[in-house]
């Protein structure tokens, strides 16, 4: 217990270490409670469980940045809602791919939760990683901030440009690299991610991967194309590392729950790509806007404000526009 006190009470990249054990505690427990108690069993999540899950996990994550708010003080909240609003939405841009994976590999409903539990863990460990690594060059090196802005910037505008142009997944240079690589079969088996099988040529019994991996695997390479825009964006509203995984993280978690609502509803949000694309170039400008002000830093209400006013414009929009299809 003497040593446990110190220990608790040290600094980790900038808070204290019992901060990082809440976080990582509250996370564990839910993911054990939405395993271990809700999915035990294999089973389909209609659309209105899932609705009721993404409730849940958001309503976890804003109180997680209310308590943030009333301890770390008003500017280290209003960040902590901007990056969960920023990232929760560029998940839901995410939600699209893995909807179009699905699709490609024909894995029903039934056998989707697990391969998207299994690709949240990815995820958390990969962004642990990608923002540990950040944190410190952020740190270091603040002129790294502009690059990012920069990219950003160019980022919202191809985005712009391209529109509603969908990437052709049997086209993708990792699954040709998987195939020719690996054994893969296109059955089947269950919710197995390996089964073993006779080889054809030696007659002996081989592992061979399933779809349901390789679809595992295609959704962790997206992950982390997706990171490559979403951890600098967060990154451009705070450098704080405690907030900038907690609110990645928060946002993440709900996206398995979030996925299967937003599935059946994805031809109603066909316009949430423009406001994406205005997100980054406006996240993206903020630095710009600060120095040309000649503000220390863009107002973090202000930043909060226009973040939200973005989304939710874009989200009325597409609903709008969207309303008369089947």
């Amino acid at each position: 217990m003497e040593t446990f006190l110190p220990f608790i009470a040290s600094d980790w990249m900038g808070k204290p270490a019992w901060m990082w054990l809440f976080f990582i505690v509250v996370v564990i427990a839910l993911l054990v409670f939405d395993l271990g108690v809700l999915h035990k069993k294999t089973r389909e999540i209609g659309v209105r469980e899932s609705l009721m899950l993404s409730v849940g996990y958001i309503t976890m994550g804003v109180l997680f940045g209310v308590w943030v708010w009333w301890y770390l003080g008003p500017t280290h909240g209003m960040n902590y809602m901007t990056g969960f609003a920023v990232e929760k939405t560029l998940a839901m841009d995410n939600v699209f791919i893995i909807a179009m994976i699905f699709t490609y590999f024909g894995i029903p409903r039934l056998y989707q939760h697990r391969v998207l539990f299994w690709g949240i863990l990815g995820v958390i460990i990969l962004r642990a990683l990608m923002i540990g690594i950040g944190a410190p060059i952020v740190e270091q090196f603040s002129w790294v901030l502009y690059i990012f802005a920069i990219f950003l910037i160019l980022t919202g505008v191809k985005m712009l440009y391209l529109g509603d142009k969908e990437p052709d997944i049997a086209a993708n240079p990792v699954l040709a690299f998987v195939k020719r690589h690996f054994r893969v079969t296109d059955q089947l088996h269950g919710e197995k991610f390996f089964v073993r099988q006779r080889d054809e040529k030696t007659g002996k019994m081989v592992r061979v991967m399933t779809p349901l991996f390789t679809a595992l695997i295609l959704i962790e390479i997206a992950d982390v194309i997706f990171a490559v825009d979403s951890v600098p964006a967060i990154f451009l509203i705070t450098t704080d590392p405690f907030i900038v995984y907690t609110s990645n993280i928060f946002a993440i978690l709900g996206l398995r729950a979030l996925y299967f609502a937003l599935a059946a509803m994805v031809h109603r949000f066909d316009y949430l790509k423009y406001a994406l694309s205005i997100l980054l170039i406006f996240i993206g400008s903020k630095i710009f806007i600060a120095w040309g002000m000649g503000w220390e830093k863009f107002p973090a209400l202000w930043s909060l404000g226009i973040t939200v006013g973005i989304l939710a414009s874009g989200i009325i929009f597409s609903l709008w526009k969207t309303q008369r299809r089947d």
